[in-house]
């Protein structure tokens, strides 16, 4: 091996880095711009598979990578966010959106007459102005711009890179043969295919290696369908690999992925052999990067219409594929909320940051309606001085604490990837509010204690007493619940509704305070209630005060 052969490999291996780590930050630039509309995505696939299709598209198309989504897939349906039936549409969809970026190296082909088009030409120039917009610029949109110029520029300067060093090797005797050999034998061209694309764990970084040979003349037609059917296959190691410390539906969104695109080779596979046989001629020809990128198109788009109506069938035998187990089976059958939040806070989904925070901010709201539950038991048990009731508080606590600690650490780790300023934002009022949930849990426990005591100690309020906590509690539940609902949708008019009650109980407290200390001096209320009262009423203006909290990180986002 000369030094021009090891410059050669080098040069190609740089390329693809580039390429790979363009199509990275790129995918990571569109989904921050798309930001906040993604987190609404998941709620629009309900059992209409042609927006699960819709949705995987698109994803794909702004991650640069089916891998990735299916990825994410496999995440959402162990966290049970996604059933098996919304999975094959996203999961078809996917594979439709992975065909944008092998249009965009097609690009290259245009022609002498479009030099000033090619995105070779001008790749530097992108590389250039997306520098000097995130290193002059302090606005996050331009950043953001800037990185996916950056992204844009790397991706095609890299596919420069590998096709100048594959170029000097183009009339080597090997090149045609193996690709002589992989046309005239299907198996294996689709396991090359395969194999490539699970080394690279990117069908679209196989598909661009496919593509920049073909620039250089030495791809021909059979062996390019033969290598993009198995690419399509071997894109499916990642979520398979992804899958293995899953539950067993998750294992089934994986395998449905594997079903999926085997079947799809296969329909595609025998007709290409077939037609191969007809016209060796056309199976022999040279094949370009556009011509790819049409077949890489068109047999996914067809696939989908193909096996779209089968939807049913792939989730049948994605369960003859992964079997139950007995002690799955058990377990499923009772979850508490522990196990659920820790389903839902899957890492697989940290694939899409912007994913990652809705589903954090699910669970905080889950984590307040536990909390929410919680005041209205611990009232309840106040007012009925049912000891029973202020055990089921107790049991409640210990759950939120346990959310309080799953959170945060997955919090953490969400802090970590690569976050807009006000995604930021959105993780540290996310901190906050899980602290001030927790704070209600304990408020909640306070309160369950005052009812074990009143019940051991057989201390009892007047009728008015009564009543005049009841109207605090009631004020206090209607403003934690407009604060939860806040959070859950983002609509000021809950901000308002809380800031409205927190004064409310404000006052109310206030009175209450004075009300009963004018009782307890006519001898109207045993003394022995006295401090009892005041510590409830306390603790329910804290709750309130808490509630105010949420709804102010609300109006912060906002």
């Amino acid at each position: 091996m000369s030094i021009n052969d090891v410059s050669n490999l080098f040069t190609f291996a740089g390329g693809l880095g580039m390429f790979l780590y363009g199509m990275r930050i790129m995918g990571d630039g569109m989904q921050k711009t798309a930001g906040s509309k993604m987190n609404h995505f998941l709620g629009m696939v309900t059992n209409n598979r042609l927006l699960g299709v819709a949705l995987g598209a698109l994803i794909t198309a702004i991650l640069h990578s089916s891998a990735a989504t299916t990825v994410m897939v496999v995440g959402f349906v162990n966290a049970g966010i996604l059933n098996l039936t919304q999975a094959v549409g996203v999961i078809m969809g996917a594979n439709i959106g992975t065909t944008i970026t092998a249009w965009m190296v097609s690009l290259n082909q245009l022609g002498d007459a479009f030099t000033v088009l090619q995105p070779a030409f001008f790749a530097p120039l992108c590389i250039g102005i997306g520098t000097f917009l995130i290193v002059f610029s302090k606005r996050q949109k331009n950043n953001l711009i800037g990185e996916i110029v950056i992204g844009v520029g790397l991706l095609f300067v890299g596919l420069e890179f590998m096709s100048n060093a594959i170029n000097p090797y183009t009339d080597a005797p090997i090149f045609a043969k193996a690709f002589a050999v992989m046309g005239r034998n299907p198996i294996l061209g689709i396991i090359t295919g395969a194999l490539v694309t699970a080394l690279l764990q990117s069908s679209t970084a196989s598909v661009g290696i496919l593509q920049t040979l073909a620039m250089n003349g030495v791809v021909t037609t059979g062996a390019a369908i033969y290598i993009t059917l198995g690419q399509n296959i071997g894109t499916c190691l990642t979520a398979m690999l992804s899958s293995a410390g899953a539950n067993r539906t998750a294992k089934r969104a994986a395998a449905i992925h594997l079903t999926f695109n085997t079947l799809g080779a296969v329909i595609f596979g025998v007709a290409m052999y077939a037609l191969s046989l007809l016209r060796p001629a056309m199976a022999g020809s040279e094949i370009n990067s556009v011509q790819i990128s049409m077949f890489h198109t068109i047999f996914n788009v067809t696939n989908t219409l193909l096996l779209y109506p089968f939807a049913g069938q792939l989730v049948k035998i994605s369960g003859l594929l992964v079997k139950d187990g007995e002690a799955e089976k058990e377990a499923g059958e009772e979850r508490g909320e522990i196990e659920t939040a820790f389903r839902h806070l899957d890492q697989r989904i940290f694939e899409s940051p912007v994913f990652a925070i809705e589903v954090a901010q699910m669970e905080t709201v889950h984590m307040g309606q536990i909390a929410l539950n919680n005041i209205r038991l611990a009232t309840n048990a106040i007012l009925s001085r049912d000891k029973e009731k202020a055990k089921e508080v107790y049991g409640n606590e210990k759950d939120i604490d346990k959310m309080e600690e799953l959170l945060t650490g997955y919090l953490i780790k969400v802090n970590n990837l690569s976050l807009t300023e006000h995604q930021k934002l959105q993780v540290n009022n996310l901190f906050y509010s899980i602290s001030d949930i927790e704070r209600v849990g304990d408020h909640c426990e306070n309160l369950a204690e005052q009812a074990d005591y009143m019940a051991e100690h057989n201390v009892s309020f007047s009728d008015t007493g009564n009543e005049d906590l009841s109207a605090i509690s009631e004020k206090v539940v209607k403003s934690f619940t407009h604060a939860i609902a806040a959070r859950q949708t983002g609509d000021m008019d809950d901000v308002r509704k809380v800031s409205q009650y927190e004064d409310d109980v404000d006052m109310l407290e206030e009175e209450l305070r004075d009300k009963h200390i004018e009782r307890l001096s006519s001898g109207q209320c045993d003394p022995s209630s006295g401090v009892v009262f005041l510590d409830i009423i306390s603790n329910l203006e804290r709750i309130s005060d808490h509630a105010y909290n949420l709804a102010g990180y609300v109006k912060d986002e906002i």
